[in-house]
C-alpha cells in the first residue's frame, strides 16, 4: 500500500502588513499506513501549520507557494471544495489540544458523536447513536451509555479528550492528525489516552500525524520524527536513531532541555538553548539556527542553502547542518555540579499547614437532590522552607489548587491551621488579611495572560504591587520595576512594552516578576510551565532555583510534570482525592518504596526513551465523586495492589521511613 499522507517540498507564506514571512520552506514527509510520525520543535517553528496544510484549512493570509500535500495520492490543492468536505472527516481527522474546541456545549456526547455518522453517509438515526455507543466503548469510557446522555462540561479532560478522539474515528479516518492532543493532561491519563491510540491505530490501520512539544510522548507512540526549526525540518528518521544519536545540534538542545524523571542533574538545573527564534531567522539564506549556536561559522552556515545530509549512510536519518562532522565529533558533554550540600530540617519554616480541611456544600433546596459536602481537602499537613521548593503532585481533582486556594485565602479553611511565620491564617480571606500579610504570598499562575492586564504596560503590572503592597512613590516604584525585570534576566526596554508584544517565556517571567515585587517569604506556583517550549521551560526553571538561592523565598510549585518535579524540589507531597498519601523529600518519594499511588503516577510519566516501552502500570477507572468520601482508602477503588475486604473499609495507617511518610494498608519494605 501507499503512504496515506506525503508532503513534498511544501512551502508556506503568510501576507499581512509586514509584507510576505515565509512560515514553510520546502519540507517534505511521508507517512504510511498504522504509522505514526512526530512532529517536534519550539512555539512558531511551524508545527501546527503543517497540521493545518495537511488538512487543507490554512487560515486567510496563508497561502502555498510550492509542493504539494497527497492524501491516499490525491493532490490537495487539485480538490474542490465538495471534495474537501467528503474527505475530512472520512478520511481526514484532526484532533486539536483543547477538546472544548471541538465540542458543542449544548449538545449532549451521543448527538454529536452520531452527527459524524450522519454526516458520512448513515441514514438511521438510531443506527448512528448505535455506532456512537460502541464508539465511546473502543475508546474505554465507563458507562458508555450514560455518557451518550451527557454534555461535554458534565466530563473531566481526559474523558472530553476521549470523546474527540471518538468523533475522529468515526468514519475509520485514513489520516488522524493530533495537535498537542495531551497538553495540560495529567500523566495518568495522557499514558491512557496514548495507550489507547496505540491500540486503535493498530486495530483501523490509521496512520498519525502526532504533534507536540513534550518529547517523551513522542518516543512512546511514533516510529519516526521531523524535527522543525523556522518553517525548515532540520532533522528527520527513526525515532531511536534521533533520539540516540541526534546530529543536529538544535535536536541535541531540545533533549538537554528536558528534566530527567530517571537521572535528574545534581545541581537540580536544566540546559535551555539561549537566544530566540527571530522573523530575521527565518528569511536567513544559510542555517536559520546559527545565532543560537555553538558550532556555528559564518563562513559556512550563513552564506548559502543547506540541504538535508545522510547522518549513518542509511539515507534515512538526515540532518540539515552545514559541520555535522563537527558537532558528531564533539560527542555529549556531561559537566553537573553537585548541589551544595544542604540540611534541610536548618531552613526556617515559612509555611506551615497542619489538619487542614475544606468542604464546600452542594445541593439543597433549589437543586432537586438532598444537600451534601464535596470534600475537597481532607487533614493535609505539610511545611514549606525559606529558600526550599516543596512540590504539589497528583491527578485533577486530587484538591492541589484548593490547598493553594486556601493558602493565599480565595477560599476560607473548614478545618485545621496554616501559619505564615507566626501568624494564623487559614480562616482569614484574602480581602480581609492585612496588606503585610498579602505582600509575603504571592501567587504565578499557569497562564501568565491571568496575571498581565493585556491594556496595560509591563513597568504598570510592577509599578501597581510596588505601590500597594510595598508604599512606594511613582519614581522610585519604576526604578524598582526595571531593576525586578534584571532579577528575571529581561532589558528593561521591556517595561514599555504590552502583555502581546512578549513571548509566552517572557510574559512567565513578567509574572515571576510580579510575584516578586512584594518581597513575599513564598511564592505559590500552579503549573507555571506547562504550556511552554522546553527550553522557554528550562529557562524558567533555573531562574526560580537562582532566585531561591539569592532571596531565601520558599517555593510551593503544583505540577503533573513529574520529571520537572524530580529536578527542582526538596520535598515532595502527593495527593489523591483531597488526601495526602504520601510525602517526604524528594529523592526517597521517587524511590522504592512508594505507594501504589505514587508508583502509577512514575510509571505513567512519559520518558524521551524509544526504549522504555508502554508504562508497566495503566490506572483503569476515574477518581471517586468527592461528595461520597470512602471509608477506607481514597485510593482503594482503583489500586491493583489493594487488599480486598481491608482497603475499602479501613483508613489506612501511616507509614513512616525516616522523614519519608505513606498512607498504605500494605506492609512496604525498606
Amino acid at each position: 500500500m501507499g503512504d496515506v499522507l506525503a508532503i513534498e517540498n511544501l512551502s508556506i507564506e503568510f501576507s499581512g502588513r509586514r509584507g510576505r514571512q515565509r512560515i514553510l520552506q520546502q519540507v517534505s514527509f511521508s507517512i504510511a499506513p498504522g504509522k505514526a510520525y512526530g512532529l517536534v520543535g519550539e512555539s512558531g517553528c511551524g508545527k501546527s501549520t503543517v497540521a493545518l496544510a495537511a488538512m487543507h484549512y490554512l487560515p486567510a493570509g496563508m497561502s502555498v507557494t510550492g509542493g504539494r500535500v497527497r492524501v491516499d495520492g490525491r493532490d490537495l490543492e487539485g480538490l474542490s471544495k465538495a471534495e474537501l468536505r467528503a474527505l475530512r472527516g472520512r478520511r481526514i481527522a484532526m484532533v486539536y489540544q483543547d477538546p472544548m474546541a471541538s465540542l458543542n456545549p449544548v449538545m449532549t456526547i451521543g448527538r454529536q458523536i452520531a452527527e459524524v455518522a450522519l454526516l458520512h453517509g448513515e441514514r438511521d438515526r438510531s443506527r448512528a447513536l448505535d455506532r456512537a455507543r460502541a464508539m465511546l466503548e473502543e475508546v474505554r469510557l465507563p458507562d458508555a451509555e450514560a455518557m451518550l446522555a451527557r454534555y461535554p462540561h458534565q466530563l473531566s479532560g481526559g474523558q472530553q479528550q476521549r470523546v474527540v478522539i471518538a468523533m475522529a474515528l468515526m468514519a475509520e479516518p485514513a489520516l488522524l492528525v493530533m495537535d498537542e492532543p495531551t497538553t495540560g493532561l495529567d500523566v495518568t491519563i495522557e499514558a491512557a489516552i496514548l495507550e489507547l491510540v496505540h491500540d486503535l491505530r493498530a486495530k483501523l490501520g490509521t496512520a498519525i500525524l502526532f504533534i507536540s512539544h513534550n518529547l517523551g510522548t513522542v518516543a512512546r507512540l511514533c516510529e519516526d520524527i521531523g524535527v522543525l526549526y523556522a518553517g525548515r525540518l532540520v532533522e528527520t528518521g527513526p525515532v531511536r536513531a534521533v533520539f540516540k544519536s541526534p546530529a543536529h545540534p538544535y535536536t541535541r538542545g531540545l533533549l538537554a532541555a528536558l528534566p530527567d524523571l530517571d537521572r535528574p542533574r545534581p545541581d537540580g538545573r536544566l540546559v535551555p538553548i539561549e537566544g530566540t527564534l527571530t522573523a530575521e531567522d527565518r528569511a536567513r539564506p544559510g542555517c536559520a539556527f546559527a545565532p543560537r549556536c555553538d558550532f556555528a561559522e559564518p563562513a559556512m552556515c550563513n552564506t548559502r542553502p543547506i540541504a538535508l545530509i545522510d547522518t549513518d549512510g542509511g539515507g534515512v536519518h538526515r540532518a540539515r547542518c552545514a559541520r555535522l562532522a563537527a558537532v558528531r565529533a564533539s560527542g555529549v558533554l556531561d559537566t553537573r555540579p553537585g548541589r551544595p550540600a544542604r540540611d534541610p530540617a536548618s531552613a526556617p519554616i515559612v509555611l506551615a499547614i497542619s489538619g487542614l480541611s475544606k468542604r464546600y456544600p452542594v445541593g439543597g433546596r433549589f437543586s432537586g437532590r438532598g444537600a451534601s459536602e464535596v470534600h475537597a481537602l481532607t487533614e493535609a499537613s505539610l511545611e514549606a522552607r525559606a529558600g526550599q521548593t516543596i512540590a504539589i503532585v497528583g491527578e485533577s481533582g486530587s484538591g492541589k489548587s484548593t490547598l493553594a486556594k486556601v493558602v493565599t485565602g480565595l477560599t476560607e479553611a473548614s478545618a485545621g491551621s496554616v501559619r505564615l511565620g507566626g501568624t494564623e491564617i487559614a480562616g482569614t480571606p484574602v480581602d480581609e488579611r492585612p496588606r503585610e500579610v498579602r505582600r509575603r504570598i504571592q501567587m504565578v499562575f499557569q497562564n501568565p495572560d491571568a496575571t498581565l492586564n493585556p491594556s496595560h504596560s509591563v513597568e504598570f503590572a510592577l509599578r501597581r504591587p510596588l505601590q500597594l503592597l510595598r508604599g512606594l512613590p511613582s519614581g522610585q516604584a519604576r526604578t524598582e520595576a526595571a531593576r525586578l525585570l534584571e532579577r528575571v534576566k529581561l532589558p528593561p526596554d521591556l517595561l514599555r512594552r504590552m502583555p502581546h508584544q512578549l513571548s509566552g517565556g517572557q510574559r512567565q517571567r513578567v509574572a515571576i516578576a510580579r510575584a516578586l515585587a512584594g518581597n513575599p517569604d513564598l511564592i505559590i506556583a500552579d503549573e507555571p510551565v506547562s504550556a511552554l517550549d522546553v527550553s522557554v521551560q528550562a529557562a524558567i526553571v533555573n531562574l526560580l532555583a537562582d532566585l531561591l538561592e539569592r532571596s531565601g523565598v520558599g517555593l510551593v510549585i503544583i505540577s503533573h510534570d513529574l520529571a520537572l518535579v524530580r529536578s527542582m524540589a526538596d520535598h515532595v507531597a502527593v495527593m489523591y482525592l483531597g488526601r495526602i498519601v504520601e510525602h517526604g523529600p524528594t529523592e526517597q518519594v521517587f524511590a522504592p518504596p512508594s505507594h501504589p499511588y505514587t508508583e502509577a503516577l512514575l510509571a505513567a510519566a512519559p520518558r524521551p526513551d524509544p526504549d522504555a516501552g508502554p508504562p508497566a502500570i495503566v490506572l483503569s477507572g476515574v477518581m471517586p465523586s468527592p461528595t461520597a468520601a470512602p471509608r477506607g482508602c481514597p485510593f482503594a477503588s482503583r489500586c491493583p495492589k489493594r487488599i480486598p475486604g481491608l482497603c475499602e473499609t479501613e483508613p489506612p495507617p501511616l507509614r513512616t521511613f525516616g522523614p519519608h511518610t505513606i498512607a498504605c494498608h500494605l506492609e512496604l519494605g525498606e
